[in-house]
């Protein structure tokens, strides 16, 4: 089972430049558990960046991109880092993405990290009005999401998290 640690690693920086992607198997040759991170700058940018790199990764790990895997987690990494980027933006920090994949538990985490302690997601996903323009994209991640939530970091900022099953139809 996959955990809600995250690592000094994942903790946004002063820098603009990401780091170089890495990926790694955990479990040797049965690749039952893999994991994604890196940096990106906190923009607009940054965020259409994630989620292209997370779809290709999902890619490379079984999934195509036009699977209700890949869709599912495009939609949520979509939103989880544009509400980085839109609330949890410290101007010099970026945000981080981590997606890590549970073959056994038939589960893919996504994490965002972001510098913004103070600012945090409500705790259940919000109701928006009909017709008003924002305010669906936690919806979304909990239509989409077996489970998600936040996890406060050390010194500061925090991490939303949402764990997609890749068993079961996502119902897209």
């Amino acid at each position: 089972m996959l955990t809600g640690t995250t690592t000094p690693a994942d903790e946004p920086r002063r820098s603009s430049t990401p780091l170089a992607a890495e990926t790694v198997a955990l479990a040797g040759t049965a690749r039952e558990h893999l994991s994604f991170a890196e940096r990106f700058p906190s923009s607009p940018r940054g965020a259409r960046l994630a989620r292209r790199l997370a779809v290709r990764h999902v890619e490379e790990w079984g999934y195509p991109p036009a699977s209700d895997v890949s869709y599912a987690i495009a939609l949520v990494v979509g939103e989880l880092t544009a509400n980085a980027v839109r609330h949890g933006r410290v101007p010099g920090r970026d945000f981080g993405l981590r997606l890590a994949l549970d073959r056994a538990a038939g589960l893919l985490r996504v994490e965002v990290a972001d510098a913004a302690s103070a600012k945090r997601p409500p705790t259940t996903s919000p109701s928006s009005h009909p017709e008003g323009e924002s305010g669906r994209g936690l919806f979304l991640v909990d239509a989409l999401a077996v489970r998600w939530g936040t996890v406060a970091r050390r010194p500061v900022g925090k991490t939303v998290w949402a764990e997609v099953s890749v068993e079961a139809a996502t119902g897209l």
